[in-house]
């Protein structure tokens, strides 16, 4: 194992916060020599200085943007913090007041961003909600990440069967393809639900790419990542993609205390944008 002395550890700090809004703190000092050292030795080089060289050199985007999945952390589930689940089909089903019935428009689709999809299951199970409460009326949800490595993974809809063990048995044996021979032990995303989601590789502390507006968008499990000015800056660059009257959820650990944001409380960890 290569070792990382304090600078270099400093040097990625500041490579990721820069490129992510994340902020590492010294307890992950380990998790970024680990999770870097394979990419040492395939470029073979002796340390990790040296392959910060590499990545911050602009000469090669490729190995710039796989260290930056290395370092983003994607831990996601199918049903997730169910509540908020339950609140979204109150919103498509337009039970969600005045505001969500003031938004729906006839024939146009109800439009969901899950702006942190990470490898796919939470986009997944947005499309599940939607297809069942929806009952055959259009709507689609799109998936961002800055990882470009589980955009990829999430485009595919492909899992083992131990990562779907959240999803309600009916719900699964209506929309999930249990695998056989080889695929034993996965299952597939079917191909219906499947068009009905879109992903794409986005930054939330960037410019974000012309998404459309949206209905709903859920932002979880991401704000803890960063710092209060990160924070801001990327719910104000979130909410501008959302619709007067929609709604943003967050984490259940999360909130938008202290952010000067057009938006009222539904409920903890629920937003409706004025």
């Amino acid at each position: 194992m290569y070792a990382i002395s304090d600078q270099e550890f400093t040097h990625f700090q500041r490579f990721i916060f820069d490129a992510a809004g994340i902020s590492l703190s010294p307890a992950k000092k380990a998790l970024v020599c680990g999770r870097l050292a394979k990419r040492l030795e395939a470029r073979r080089l002796s340390s990790y200085g040296a392959y910060f060289s590499l990545v911050t050199g602009g000469t090669d985007a490729a190995e710039t943007q796989l260290a930056i999945d290395l370092l983003t952390t994607n831990e996601t589930y199918f049903f997730r913090e169910p509540r908020h689940f339950e609140l979204l089909t109150r919103e498509a089903r337009g039970a969600g007041g005045k505001e969500a019935g003031a938004r729906a428009r006839p024939g146009q689709p109800f439009r969901v961003w899950s702006a942190a999809s990470s490898t796919g299951e939470e986009a997944y199970t947005i499309a599940m909600v939607l297809h069942e409460c929806l009952e055959g009326r259009p709507f689609e949800v799109v998936g961002t990440d800055i990882s470009t490595r589980v955009v990829a993974r999430a485009r595919t809809g492909h899992y083992s069967e131990q990562r779907g063990r959240q999803i309600p048995p009916a719900v699964r044996k209506r929309y999930c393809l249990k695998g056989l021979g080889p695929q034993a032990g996965t299952f597939l995303v079917e191909r219906e639900l499947r068009q009905h989601v879109r992903f794409q590789h986005a930054n939330l502390n960037a410019p974000l790419p012309d998404l459309g507006a949206f209905d709903a968008v859920f932002l979880r499990n991401v704000m803890i990542y960063f710092n209060g000015e990160t924070k801001r800056q990327v719910v104000t660059r979130v909410l501008a993609q959302l619709k007067p009257g929609g709604v943003l959820f967050v984490g259940h650990s999360e909130s938008l205390h202290g952010i000067d944001v057009a938006v009222t409380a539904v409920v903890p960890s629920v937003y409706r944008k004025v």
